[in-house]
C-alpha cells in the first residue's frame, strides 16, 4: 500500500489493508486448501474409484500366474487342451471384469476431476465477482480467462488423470517387484539396475518443466488479452485500417507461445524416451540372464515368460513416472496461480453487517476527503468536503479534474479513508458493500449492454419487472419512441455491446436501467453525451418525475443540462473550486463561464449553417 501512503500526505492508509492485492507465493499446503473441500465432499466416490482401480491391477498381476501355469504344464506335458481351454475362458472372463471396473473407476474418478474443474471455476468466477477497482488495475481480462480455461485444465488432469496414474503405477511398480522377487530375487536386481537414472532425470528435468510452463501460461493470458481487446475495439481498428498491423501483433505473439510450447516439449520429449531406454535396457538383461537362468535349470520356463510379462507391466509405471511428472509440475503451477487470484484481498472493506439506516433519504457527505490510486502518488482528489442531499446535483470540470473518480468511489469500487466519506450519516467502512450499492444506481458514459433483448437490457437490476414498468422506464429515458420504431420492439436483440444502437439511445437505454431499479440515489457520469439538446430536456424532464426527494447527481460539461440543475459544482485539479446556481458560475467562475461562451458560440454556429 505504499501508493497511499506516498500520496503527498493528502491519505492516510485506508483501512482494512494489511494485505495487497497480490499474495506472497503459496504454500503447497495453501495450494492444495483450494482441493480439498471438493476432495471431502466426493471422498467416497473417491474411495469406490480407487477400490475399483486396485481390482483392475490386481486382476491383471493375476494373469501372469496363468499363464505361467499353461506354460508349466505344456513343459511338463501335464496340461492338455481341455486344461488349455480353462486358463483361455478364465482369461477372458478377467478380461470382462477388467472392462466393467476400468469404465466404473474411469466415471467416479475421471468425473470427480469434472466436478473438482466445475468447484475451481465456481470460485474464481464469485471470487472476481467481489473483488474491487484496485484489483482489475492489475489484472488484464485476457489474464482472468486464462486462469479459467489453461490453468484450470491443467489442474484437472492432473487431479484426474494424474492421479489414477500415479496410484496405477505405484500399485503395478510395488506389486510386479514383488512377484519378480518371488520368481528369481538376482534376476529382479538387474532388471531394475537402470531405475535410478529415471530417478535422477526426473527430478532434474521437472524442475525446466515448471519453469517454463509458468511461462507458457504467461504467453497464453498475453495472447487471450490480445484478442479479446481487438474483438471489442474491432470498429476502431477497421476506422484506423489497422487490420495488418493487428495481425503482425498476434502472430508474433503467436509465435512467441509457440517457441515457449516448443521449450516445454523439448523437455517433455526427454522424458518420455529415457523411461523407454531404461526399460527396454531392463528387458535386455531379463532376456540375456533370464534365459541363462533357464538352461541352467534356476527357473522353469513358465516362470521366465511370467518375469517377462511383469517386466514388460513395469514399462508402463516406469514411463508413467515421467507423464505423471509432467502433469503434476503443469498442474501445481496453474493451480499456484489459481491460489494467487483467489487468494487476492480486496482493499474495500466489507463488513457482514452495517448500521441500520435511520434516514428516510439517504445521501452522501464528504469530509475533507482526499484520494490517489494505487497505481500512482499523485492525488486525483484532495480535501473535498461536499454533502449531496435530496435534488439534482451537476459536477462539472476540466478533464482529470477527479469528477469520474468521485463517482468511483461513490459506488464504493476504490477504498477510502474512515471518516472521510459518509452514506446516510455513517461512514461508508462501515456498511456491507451490498447495502450502499442496492441504494446507488449508475449510468455511466460508455453503457455497458449485452447481448440480449432489449427488454432484458433494461430489466438487469429487476429481473421479476412487468412490461409495464420497463416501459414507464423508458419513456421516462426518453427513448421509448425510439425501442417501438423497431420491428420487435422490446424484444428487439441488440447485439454485442448493443452494436444495432446509436450512443445515445445506448446511453438511454442505461438510464432506462437505472430507472426502473428506483434507487435513493442515482449517479450519471457523462452518460447523456450522446444525447441531443432537445431529448436532453425531454430526459432531465423524466429525472425530475422519477427522482423527486431524491438524490441526483449529473456529471456533464455541457452547460445547458447543467443549468437545468439544482446546484452545480466545479472542480479544477482534485479540489472544489466554486459551488453555485448556473447564474451564479457565470458571474463568479470563469472557467464555467469560458465553457458556456464556447458552447453558446458553437450552437450559433451551427444554427446558421442550417440556415
Amino acid at each position: 500500500m505504499v501508493a497511499y501512503e506516498t500520496c503527498q500526505n493528502h491519505m492516510k492508509k485506508p483501512p482494512h489493508t494489511d494485505e495487497g492485492t497480490t499474495p506472497r507465493r503459496a504454500t503447497v499446503s495453501q495450494m492444495l486448501g483450494l482441493l480439498s473441500g471438493t476432495y471431502r465432499k466426493h471422498r467416497w466416490r473417491l474411495l469406490a474409484g480407487f477400490a475399483a482401480l486396485l481390482l483392475v491391477d490386481f486382476l491383471q498381476l493375476v494373469i501372469p500366474r496363468i499363464i505361467k501355469s499353461g506354460v508349466d504344464g505344456l513343459t511338463s506335458g501335464t496340461t492338455g487342451r481341455p486344461e488349455l481351454l480353462k486358463l483361455g475362458l478364465l482369461i477372458i472372463l478377467i478380461a470382462l471384469f477388467v472392462v466393467i471396473l476400468r469404465f466404473t473407476w474411469r466415471y467416479l474418478i475421471i468425473g470427480f476431476s469434472r466436478l473438482l474443474e466445475r468447484d475451481i471455476r465456481n470460485h474464481i468466477f464469485s471470487h472476481i465477482l467481489k473483488m474491487d477497482g484496485p484489483f482489475f488495475e492489475k489484472r488484464t481480462t485476457g489474464d482472468l480467462m486464462a486462469h479459467s480455461s489453461n490453468d484450470l485444465s491443467a489442474v484437472q488432469m492432473a487431479c484426474g488423470m494424474g492421479m489414477v496414474a500415479a496410484v496405477d503405477a505405484l500399485v503395478m511398480l510395488v506389486a510386479a517387484i514383488g512377484f519378480m522377487i518371488a520368481i528369481h530375487p538376482f534376476l529382479t536386481f538387474l532388471a531394475l539396475l537402470p531405475m535410478p537414472l529415471l530417478a535422477v532425470s526426473t527430478r532434474f528435468l521437472s524442475g525446466r518443466l515448471h519453469k517454463h510452463f509458468s511461462v507458457v501460461q504467461a504467453q497464453f493470458s498475453l495472447l487471450t488479452e490480445f484478442s479479446r481487446s481487438t474483438l471489442v475495439s474491432i470498429g476502431l481498428i477497421k476506422s484506423y485500417t489497422m487490420e495488418q498491423f493487428q495481425t503482425d501483433q498476434f502472430g508474433h505473439l503467436g509465435q512467441q507461445y509457440v517457441k515457449a510450447n516448443l521449450r516445454v516439449a523439448r523437455i517433455q520429449g526427454l522424458i518420455s524416451p529415457i523411461a523407454t531406454l531404461v526399460g527396454n535396457t531392463g528387458m535386455l538383461v531379463v532376456l540375456f540372464w533370464g534365459g541363462k537362468f533357464v538352461i541352467e535349470g534356476q527357473i522353469t520356463l513358465g516362470d521366465f515368460v511370467a518375469f517377462i510379462i511383469y517386466l514388460y507391466m513395469l514399462i508402463w509405471p516406469v514411463m508413467a513416472i515421467g507423464w505423471v511428472a509432467n502433469l503434476v509440475q503443469r498442474g501445481a503451477t496453474s493451480l499456484g496461480r489459481i491460489h494467487d487470484l483467489v487468494s487476492s484481498s480486496a482493499l474495500v472493506p466489507d463488513p457482514a453487517t452495517g448500521p441500520s439506516s435511520d434516514s428516510d433519504q439517504p445521501g452522501f457527505r464528504l469530509e475533507k476527503l482526499s484520494f490517489c490510486y494505487p497505481s500512482t502518488p499523485l492525488p486525483v482528489l484532495k480535501n473535498i468536503t461536499l454533502e449531496f442531499g435530496p435534488g439534482i446535483h451537476g459536477i462539472t470540470g476540466r478533464t482529470g479534474s477527479g469528477k469520474s473518480t468521485l463517482c468511483k468511489l461513490l459506488t464504493r469500487l476504490y477504498p477510502v479513508n474512515d471518516g472521510q466519506l459518509f452514506f446516510a450519516d455513517h461512514d461508508v467502512n462501515h456498511f456491507p458493500l451490498s447495502q450502499i450499492r442496492s441504494q446507488v444506481g449508475y449510468v455511466s458514459q460508455e453503457p455497458i449492454l449485452y447481448s440480449n433483448t432489449i427488454a432484458d437490457n433494461i430489466s438487469l437490476g429487476r429481473p421479476d419487472a412487468s412490461q409495464d414498468e420497463i416501459e414507464m422506464a423508458a419513456q421516462n429515458a426518453a427513448v421509448h419512441r425510439d425501442i417501438l420504431s423497431f420491428e420487435k420492439g422490446y424484444q428487439t436483440l441488440i447485439g454485442e455491446r448493443g452494436v444495432k444502437l446509436s450512443g445515445g439511445q445506448r446511453q438511454r437505454l442505461a438510464l432506462a436501467r437505472a430507472l426502473l431499479c428506483d434507487r435513493q440515489v442515482l449517479l450519471i457520469d457523462d452518460g447523456l453525451s450522446a444525447v441531443d439538446v432537445e431529448t436532453e430536456q425531454e430526459v432531465f424532464a423524466g429525472l425530475k418525475r422519477y427522482f423527486k426527494n431524491k438524490v441526483v447527481i449529473i456529471i456533464s460539461n455541457r452547460t445547458k443540462l447543467l443549468s437545468m440543475t439544482d446546484r452545480i459544482i466545479v472542480l479544477a485539479n482534485g479540489q472544489v473550486e466554486n459551488i453555485g446556481s448556473h447564474e451564479r458560475l457565470l458571474a463568479e467562475n470563469a472557467l464555467y463561464r469560458s465553457m458556456y461562451e464556447k458552447q453558446m458560440r458553437s450552437q450559433s454556429d451551427g444554427e446558421l449553417r442550417v440556415t
